[in-house]
């Protein structure tokens, strides 16, 4: 370890190395030890790295959790890359980037037809005939001053350097030296190696544009074996690789809110943390993922590692007194149970959250009162019975029902910062995603790599419910509006200025679903939107389109699919659209419809779930 600079570093002749600890490795180290509870041998190191199941899921943007693969941006790269093989992913990870993201579609053409490939020279192509005739690597650039020019080892990496590093006055010297050679220092350089004057210096050219953001490609390949080893998990072992990200992000409600919509997507159900289930992390349960118990809020480590020690010894706990009294008051209180009800970690002793909240503070209570007189040597009723006779003590539980769904959520909400066993927006999902152009998720800052999926200053469409609001006053005088809107993959701000706010006041209200159209806001610490325009769901336009085979068949149906319009009378348009001439036919406002979920089944149960479909107008 030194207190000197890099280049200072550099200058001594010194090694410089850089560390770099990735939270990615211990979400794959968390996987393999899930993954060996059922395959023993099982070994992340010893994988295939050309398993063609993991490179058709990379090529169909299906990362959600891959290192370095998760961006929308990524995800559309490697759609269009569709990689085959390790190289496609090292060469991924060095394409998207600032500066030799120009390249990209040069080097996806050269990877599809291989025949529009050109080499200026025969050198070039053993060099770039595995990154398809793109300077990709750093390492390249070495190799071609060596084999074209005649460079030593240690020279090509001080050109490497003065090219990454824009040393101008180190290049000119270069390409006189690679161009025409310098016999005092060694060099014999392009031209009595056979390559004309005019192509040596396109090639420099080429080199010095692309050099400047060349990636170091064994930074690159470690990446990227990272990246395929957690794709290999997210597509084998899916439900044990999720269980291992998701605990990576414990603390992170809006990182746990995006990893758990993708477990959804993938079919993997996200059950509710269990005192006689769970564990500290989260954990695999039958196929399923089982919320760990330290997301609790108020549960330290210590209380956490109590109850689990507990039911290890002493078997799963009975009920709710048999909690209670089987660990200390240190170890359990009021806090620590309201918050187990709460969560639904105590919901296996199968008696409703409400029921557990009316009779809790009154049972501990009533319990730590008998750990009193036990102290004081005094007698209670309990004393004179058997152990079989204590047992057959219940507590009576009032006959009060269960809370409202909306109540449960938001308890849950609460204490885990997510909702688990269902969510406000659940019955309108498919309308956000035929609305939205971006996600909360596209707004969280990577901690990795310290940017978003979304970029600054662009524009977009979320959608979502306010879960929070405060109105400031302005020095003007004049009320603006800071809001989080929640989505069922987390949360962003949005900033509501005076203007708006005066316009859109009756639509700002908590738990109200909401469209807003904005501009993005992106810094290093924070990311938000500033809003334009807002729009309730209610009032959101959409066009409903029904096909036909051809205008033969919509005639033959016209009054019975005008019959089944007119029943859910609304303020959006319909189309029609014949195939076989590609007409398409605007209906007038008498038949304009609603977005009623059952207009939608009738049109589906009658012409075709494949015929029916709805966009979105925006906002």
């Amino acid at each position: 370890v030194t207190q000197f600079t890099m280049t200072t570093i550099e200058e001594l002749g010194l090694l410089k190395m850089d560390f770099l600890g990735l939270r990615t490795l211990t979400v794959i180290q968390d996987a393999e030890k899930m993954v060996r509870r059922k395959v023993p041998d099982f070994d992340i190191t010893k994988i295939d790295p050309t398993d063609k199941e993991v490179y058709e899921m990379i090529g169909n943007g299906h990362t959600e959790g891959v290192f370095q693969l998760e961006s929308s941006g990524m995800k559309s790269f490697m759609k269009e890359l569709k990689p085959q093989n390790m190289e496609d992913i090292i060469a991924g990870i060095s394409l998207y980037r600032p500066g030799p993201m120009d390249f990209i579609p040069r080097y996806i053409e050269g990877k599809n037809h291989q025949e529009s490939i050109h080499y200026e020279c025969e050198q070039m192509e053993e060099i770039l005939e595995p990154t398809y005739g793109c300077i990709v690597y750093q390492e390249q650039v070495m190799q071609i001053v060596m084999k074209l020019a005649g460079y030593t080892l240690g020279r090509s990496d001080l050109v490497r350097r003065a090219m990454s590093k824009k040393k101008g006055d180190v290049m000119i010297k270069e390409r006189q030296n690679f161009v025409y050679g310098n016999e005092e220092e060694g060099i014999p350089g392009c031209i009595n190696n056979g390559i004309d004057e005019k192509t040596a210096n396109q090639i420099w050219d080429e080199m010095l544009d692309f050099a400047k953001y060349a990636f170091n490609k064994s930074h690159a390949a470690a990446y990227a074996v990272v990246a395929y080893r957690t794709a290999y998990l997210r597509c084998h072992y899916p439900v044990e690789f999720m269980a291992a990200l998701l605990t990576s992000v414990l603390g992170n409600t809006n990182k746990i809110s995006e990893y758990s919509y993708a477990c959804k997507k993938l079919g993997i159900k996200i059950l509710p943390p269990d005192i006689n289930y769970g564990e500290g992390a989260f954990s695999v349960d039958h196929g399923n993922i089982r919320y760990g118990l330290t997301a609790i809020k108020s549960l330290g480590r210590p209380v956490i590692e109590a109850i689990i020690r507990e039911r290890n010894l002493n078997g799963p706990y009975r009920d709710f007194k048999d909690l209670v009294e089987r660990l200390s008051s240190k170890e359990i209180n009021k806090r620590t149970v309201e918050n187990l009800i709460k969560s639904g970690a105590l919901d296996c002793f199968h008696v409703t959250r409400k029921q557990q909240m009316i009779v809790y503070a009154s049972v501990i209570d009533s319990i730590q009162k008998e750990r009193k007189n036990e102290i004081a040597g005094q007698m209670s009723l309990m004393d004179l019975l058997g152990e079989e006779d204590q047992q057959s003590f219940q507590i009576s539980y009032p006959d009060v029902g269960e809370y409202e769904k909306e109540q449960k959520l938001a308890m849950e909400k609460e204490v885990l910062g997510i909702y688990v066993s269902g969510h406000p927006l659940e019955d309108d999902i498919e309308r956000l995603e035929r609305s939205v152009t971006a996600h909360t998720s596209d707004f969280v800052i990577d901690e990795e790599t310290g940017k978003t999926k979304i970029h600054d200053r662009e524009s977009c469409i979320i959608g979502g419910l306010i879960s929070e609001m405060s109105v400031k006053l302005t020095k003007k005088n004049q009320n603006m509006a800071f809001i989080t809107l929640e989505d069922l993959r987390g949360t962003v701000e949005v900033v509501v200025f005076p203007r708006q706010y005066a316009t859109y006041q009756s639509l700002l209200r908590e738990d109200a679903k909401v469209f807003i159209k904005g501009t993005t806001q992106i810094s290093e610490e924070e990311s938000k939107v500033i809003c334009n325009q807002i729009i309730s769901f209610e009032d959101s336009r959409q066009e409903l389109w029904v096909q036909f085979a051809d205008k033969e068949a919509f005639f033959k149906e016209e009054d019975a699919l005008k019959g089944i319009l007119t029943s859910y009378p609304g303020k959006n348009p319909v189309v029609i659209y014949c195939k076989t001439e590609r007409a398409v036919n605007r209906l007038g406002r008498d038949y304009m419809v609603s977005g009623d979920e059952n207009l939608l089944f009738d049109l589906e149960k009658r012409y075709g779930k494949e015929n029916i479909r709805v966009r979105s107008l925006g906002i």
